[in-house]
């Protein structure tokens, strides 16, 4: 996943460099390059967050977390770990799946790559799926005591 979101962002940085290269060296804007930067942000985020979750570095405030103890630590890790379980499942992988098959259904495509945007919203329920997996491994792990916080 780790190599995967590297040619994302490399793909980007080039494509970015590119769009700049053409509109100041030869004066001419290439049309394609601002959709694909958009599309290239879109799967890095969202499979950057599932990356972050797998390695357990996402965002969290922990003030009241640090103050509890390691008992209580441990079950609310677990509620958390279901809580995000529970968000990737219906939000990202039903609601996902849904908007998918939506736009393919419907034929849309994107404005100037003429991509069928359902491939592009396919990160979507992928990345809510590792998100899933990687939960129910970090709850087996709390559970053994294998993960301290």
């Amino acid at each position: 996943m780790e190599f995967f979101l590297v040619v994302i962002f490399a793909l980007l940085v080039f494509d970015v460099l590119f769009q700049v290269f053409s509109r100041y060296v030869l004066r001419s804007s290439v049309t394609w390059t601002e959709e694909l930067a958009r599309f290239s942000l879109i799967w890095m985020s969202i499979l950057g967050a599932a990356y972050l979750n797998a390695k357990r570095e996402h965002l969290s405030m922990d003030f009241l977390y640090r103050k509890f103890s390691d008992k209580t630590k441990k079950k609310v890790s677990i509620v958390i770990e279901v809580l995000i379980f529970l968000f990737a499942l219906i939000v990202m992988v039903i609601g996902g799946f849904n908007l998918v098959y939506t736009t393919l259904h419907l034929g849309q495509l994107s404005g100037t790559l003429r991509i069928p945007l359902g491939y592009i919203y396919a990160i979507l329920p992928f990345s809510g799926l590792l998100i899933m997996w990687f939960s129910v491994y970090h709850i087996s792990l709390i559970s053994k005591n294998q993960i301290t916080d």
